[in-house]
C-alpha cells in the first residue's frame, strides 16, 4: 500500500518517504514561484491550477501562500484568500463556493500521535524508523467567512454561511448559519437579518 493511500484511509503514515516528498515538493516549488511574482502579473494566479486538486474558474489568493500537498485540496467557485494562507492538506480539504479567508488563516488537516515514541521513533513493518502522522479531512461549506488568524484543525466540518471570528481555533464542527468564535471555537448564535449592514450603503 502506498503512503498516500494510508493517509486517505486514516492510518499512520510516514511523511518522509520519497513518494510523499515528491508530491509535496511540486506544491512547495510552485508556491515559492507564486509568492515571488507581482500580484498584477497575469501569469501568477494560473499557477494555482498547476498543483491544486481542483478549483473553480474564479478565485484570488493575495499571497504569500503555502500548501503542503496542494493536490489534496478542492475549492469551489469564487474563492478569496487574504495574506499568509497556510494549508496543511495531508488529508483532503474540501472548500465550497463563495468562501472568504482573512489574513493568516491556517487549515491543519494533519496530526501526530501524543505518545512520544509513536510520534518521533515509529518502527514501520519494513523496519525503518521515522516520525509518524495521521490525518483527518476538513470540510468547509458554501458562503463561509474565516476571519483573521483562524486555525481549523483536522476532522472539522464548518457549515454553510457560517462566520468564524478572528483568532479562533476550530476544533469541533460548527453548524450552518452560525457566528462562532473563541479558543476553542464555539457556536455563539445564529446569524439573522438583525446583522444586516445594508444601511451602510
Amino acid at each position: 500500500m502506498r503512503e498516500e493511500e494510508k493517509i486517505f484511509l486514516g492510518k499512520l503514515f510516514d511523511a518522509r518517504t520519497q513518494e510523499l516528498r515528491d508530491i509535496k515538493h511540486k506544491a512547495h516549488i510552485l508556491c515559492q514561484k507564486f509568492n515571488s511574482m507581482d500580484e498584477y502579473d497575469e501569469d501568477r494566479l494560473p499557477i494555482i491550477k498547476e498543483f491544486i486538486g481542483k478549483i473553480g474558474d474564479k478565485y484570488y489568493f493575495q499571497g504569500p501562500i503555502q500548501f503542503n500537498y496542494g493536490s489534496h485540496t478542492f475549492i469551489g467557485e469564487n474563492f478569496f484568500s487574504n495574506f499568509n494562507l497556510t494549508v496543511m492538506d495531508d488529508a483532503r480539504i474540501h472548500i465550497g463556493d463563495n468562501v472568504m479567508f482573512g489574513p493568516n488563516v491556517s487549515l491543519m488537516a494533519t496530526n501526530h500521535p501524543l505518545i512520544a515514541q509513536e510520534r518521533i521513533a515509529m518502527k514501520y513493518p519494513d523496519g525503518h524508523v521515522s516520525m509518524s502522522e495521521y490525518a483527518d479531512e476538513i470540510h468547509i461549506g458554501n458562503n463561509v467567512w474565516l476571519a483573521a488568524n483562524v486555525v481549523v484543525l483536522g476532522g472539522v466540518t464548518i457549515g454553510d454561511n457560517a462566520v468564524i471570528g478572528a483568532g479562533s481555533v476550530v476544533t469541533k464542527d460548527i453548524p450552518s448559519n452560525y457566528l462562532a468564535y473563541g479558543v476553542p471555537c464555539k457556536p455563539i448564535r445564529e446569524i439573522t437579518e438583525q446583522d444586516s449592514k445594508m444601511h451602510l450603503l
